[in-house]
């Protein structure tokens, strides 16, 4: 579950659109200041994208790590259970990184 303080891809797409949307509007009608604005909401915007996706796959890296140890314990140790949630978190963990790949 995302934290309130945490970077959001969604939120980070949303402002660096509307930042290029202002400061548009800001060049057709030669207002400096929403020029200026538009250009600072679009960069804090695509930083807040790049923060999320870089949280995004070190989450990813984490879940693979800590599904593979599972897995193989569960393997070891005849547990079942343990080893198909390991591979599953293996699987999330992947699936997170892939996702997540930096453009």
């Amino acid at each position: 579950m995302s934290n309130i303080n945490e970077p959001s891809k969604n939120s980070g797409q949303y402002h660096s659109v509307k930042g290029t949307v202002v400061e548009t509007i800001g060049n057709l009608t030669g207002a400096t200041t929403w020029q200026q604005s538009g250009k600072e909401e679009h960069a804090a915007g695509e930083a807040e994208y790049n923060a999320a996706q870089a949280k995004g796959y070190v989450d990813g890296t984490a879940d693979r790590i800590t599904g593979k140890y599972d897995a193989v314990a569960g393997a070891v140790t005849g547990d079942k259970t343990q080893q198909t949630s390991g591979n599953i978190r293996h699987d999330k963990g992947v699936a997170q990184q892939e996702i997540n790949k930096p453009e």
